[in-house]
Formats: structure tokens, C-alpha cells, sequence
């Protein structure tokens, strides 16, 4: 048993340390109970309790929800709209947030899904120092999706 004070008062039985537990107005709580004898110590549970509550909540505040935004693009997208696209994933990724990068094929440009492979490579070329990816360019469909995460 542990006291009030943080002192170890060595085996003590249970009703003996219910009387000292009662007469400091406090709890006695079982710290471990698979040990062999177990181990209590005298505390106030509400105190503990409501601690452990204030350590969650503020480990809860600290921790960032990433989310995964998307990028939709052609293949035949322009150099000025590229760089319009690039530059809002610069800002995702500095958010930390995660990036799906959606190439859709419309009518005859399924023909050319070569182009699409080299968008994808050189949207990969352009993030490599600060991101990587997550899930590689695969094709679904009449699209082709990437998944990118910041480093």
C-alpha cells in the first residue's frame, strides 16, 4: 500500500487500509491489481478522475485532423492552370493535409491515357522533396487517382 504522502507502507490488509484511507478523508484505489500482492494507494478518486479528464482534452486539443483534399485535372490541362493547381497543393500539403490528385479521361482522350501517366509523373516530379506518395497512380474507370501525403 501506498499512503497519502506517496510513502510506501509496505502489505498492509484490506481493513486496516480502509481505516487509514477513511481517517485521511481520502479513497483507496487499487493501482495494480494483477500483482502479487496488489497495489493500492490512498488517493482522492474525484481529483484522479478529473485529472485524467484534463490530460485527455488537452492531448485531444494538441492533435491535427488531417484531411485528404482533391485535385481534379485533365490531361490536356494548360501550363497556367497546372501552376494554379500546384500552387493550392503547395498550400495543402503546408496544412499538412493530404492530397488526392484526380486525372478524368472524357470522350476520345481515353485513347491517349499515355498523356495522363505523364501528368501524373510530373505532378510526382514536382512534390517529391515535400511529399510523397501514399497510394500510386492507378486507373478506376475513366480516371486515374493518386493519393499524396506531406513529409
Amino acid at each position: 500500500m501506498i499512503d497519502h504522502l506517496g510513502e510506501k507502507r509496505g502489505v498492509v490488509k484490506t481493513d486496516q487500509a480502509l481505516d487509514i484511507a477513511a481517517q485521511a478523508g481520502l479513497d483507496l484505489v487499487e493501482v495494480s491489481p494483477n500483482t502479487q500482492p496488489p497495489v493500492c494507494k490512498i488517493m482522492d478518486y474525484g481529483k484522479y478522475k478529473y485529472q485524467q479528464q484534463k490530460k485527455k482534452a488537452e492531448a485531444k486539443k494538441k492533435q491535427k485532423v488531417v484531411e485528404i483534399k482533391e485535385i481534379k485535372m485533365r490531361p490536356n490541362i494548360d501550363d497556367h492552370d497546372y501552376q494554379v493547381k500546384v500552387k493550392a497543393m503547395k498550400r495543402f500539403f503546408e496544412e499538412g493535409d493530404k492530397v488526392k490528385v484526380t486525372l478524368r479521361f472524357r470522350g476520345r482522350e481515353m485513347a491517349h491515357q499515355d498523356r495522363g501517366a505523364d501528368l501524373m509523373r510530373r505532378v510526382q516530379d514536382d512534390f517529391e522533396e515535400i511529399a510523397k506518395v501514399e497510394q500510386f497512380p492507378k486507373m478506376e474507370g475513366r480516371q486515374i487517382m493518386m493519393v499524396m501525403a506531406p513529409r
